[in-house]
């Protein structure tokens, strides 16, 4: 179970990877040509609204990213200092309130997908739900990495992604 486990979040993260690279190349060309466009030209009226939702994607896609890899900011010196028993229990704790947060963050991703479906946006008339269903999404993410390294610490492996402290 620990194998399959661990090849959907190898192959989550081998999505995620370069669907963020790409996303930063495009977000660099968009802003690059507002630039350009601004000095050059007469603006293009599109470019700031697809920099901004990149941006929008790229962040919470790149937060998901960030967690399977455990790299978001922990504060770990007192964790570290507890004995083995006391770490898994705190480490599980922490790993819990994360994936709690995750899924009501989901939800209520999801509830204001719902809200902004009959939203469009002002220059390229996209429907904000498109725009913001990377909520969910990047929320569903994050809760399922964490299940799965609180799958990890229940049968004695420590937690491969931000829920590990070495």
């Amino acid at each position: 179970m620990l194998r399959l486990l661990g090849a959907i979040d190898r192959a989550l993260a081998a999505i995620l990877k370069p669907l963020v690279a790409l996303g930063m190349a495009a977000l660099i060309f968009v802003i690059t040509a507002q630039i350009v466009s601004r000095v050059v030209f007469t603006a293009f009226g599109w470019t700031e609204e697809v920099a901004r939702f990149l941006l929008i994607w790229l962040t919470f896609l790149g937060a998901a990213l960030a967690w399977q890899q455990g790299r978001h900011i922990a504060v770990t010196v007192l964790v570290e200092r507890l004995p083995a028993g006391a770490r898994r229990w705190v480490q599980g704790a922490a790993l819990l309130v994360v994936c709690g947060f995750a899924l009501a963050l989901a939800w209520l991703g999801w509830s204001f997908m719902e809200v902004s479906a009959f939203q469009r946006s002002p220059s390229l008339r996209l429907r904000m739900a498109h725009v913001y269903a990377v909520i969910p999404v990047a929320a569903g993410l994050i809760a399922w990495f964490s299940l799965t390294d609180l799958v990890r610490l229940a049968v004695g492996r420590p937690p491969e992604g931000q829920g590990g402290v070495t």
